[in-house]
């Protein structure tokens, strides 16, 4: 029995091989020039991204190089080699027994930027669930209020916050520096946002159908909707608060510091000893360095993810 031709074939591999051979010579499957979802990036991306991760890690290797170093070497030459010397962990031990109390300066921070990024990610999340998700009246007004506050300066709302402060009895206590901070209008505007685009009313109306209250439905629906932005959310504001340094100066001062105003206690103990102050400064990094490589997967999904819509 005399077998179909290929070229004639409407179904089967023959029919496959046919239309894979047309396709070909139509140059259809050719790569074109102008890009896609699977070209590589060129040598010029490579470069460019080169430049900017060497510009970003240049302040933390110059604080590296001045912290492997000496007080006298850095006033003779006050652009250090561009490798370091053999010093830093000598000045780092000194940091660490030095009278500024670093650990408990330490311990203050941690618990000041774990409850704010904490606070904030989950105050944010419902917020902006409500106003993304929920019906209520006055609901666009008062979402650009609450944005509108993102251009009130910092220094605007010290002096009305300390007064707060000190009649409540909180100055120099660490509640005074985490309650402010509970949440935040950018945590705000940015879950209402992602959820406004990533969350749909379908999931939101089912669940209510199936008896869900208001709050389990944000428990259950939004709240792992909104996971991804959440902990980006949580990770910048981690990075804020434990750099942060005018406010916890002002309301805690010396005898209960965070990490930054401690280490303005130990620049006024050394007398502008720079190797001391770039030992500490570099020190202090390293937790906030760790934290980033650990969480670095949930802060590069809540970017992709948070810049996807639909």
């Amino acid at each position: 029995m005399n077998s179909v031709p290929a070229i004639g074939q409407t179904s089967g591999r023959g029919a496959a091989r046919a239309a894979r051979r047309r396709l070909e010579r139509s140059g259809a499957t050719r790569p074109s020039d102008g890009g896609g979802v699977h070209r590589r990036p060129g040598w010029v991306t490579y470069a460019v991204l080169a430049v900017v991760l060497l510009a970003s890690a240049a302040p933390l290797w110059y604080a590296v190089l001045l912290a492997s170093s000496d007080a006298a070497t850095i006033a003779r030459h006050p652009i250090p080699p561009l490798l370091p010397g053999g010093r830093l962990l000598a000045n780092i031990r000194v940091v660490l027994a030095s009278d500024v109390n670093f650990f408990p300066a330490l311990w203050n921070s941690v618990v000041v930027a774990v409850t704010t990024s904490l606070s904030v990610a989950f105050f944010s999340t419902l917020a902006g669930y409500s106003f993304a998700k929920l019906d209520f009246r006055g609901r666009g007004p008062l979402l650009v209020f609450v944005v509108a506050t993102m251009a009130v300066p910092t220094q605007l709302s010290v002096v009305p916050l300390f007064i707060l402060m000190s009649r409540l009895g909180w100055i120099g206590e660490l509640k005074s520096v985490i309650v402010p901070g509970l949440v935040t209008a950018f945590g705000v505007f940015w879950m209402t946002q992602y959820l406004r685009d990533s969350l749909p009313t379908e999931l939101i109306e089912a669940a209510r159908v199936d008896g869900c209250s208001l709050t389990r439905t944000f428990w259950h629906v939004a709240l792992p909707a909104a996971r991804p932005a959440a902990a980006l959310l949580a990770l910048v504001t981690f990075m804020g608060s434990w750099t942060t340094f005018f406010w916890p100066y002002l309301a805690l001062g010396s005898a209960n510091p965070t990490l930054p105003v401690a280490l303005q206690l130990l620049q006024a103990s050394y007398f502008k000893d720079y190797s001391m102050i770039m030992a500490g400064v570099v020190t202090a990094t390293i937790p906030l360095i760790l934290v980033l490589v650990v969480a670095g997967r949930h802060l590069v999904t809540g970017i992709m993810q948070g810049a996807v819509k639909g």
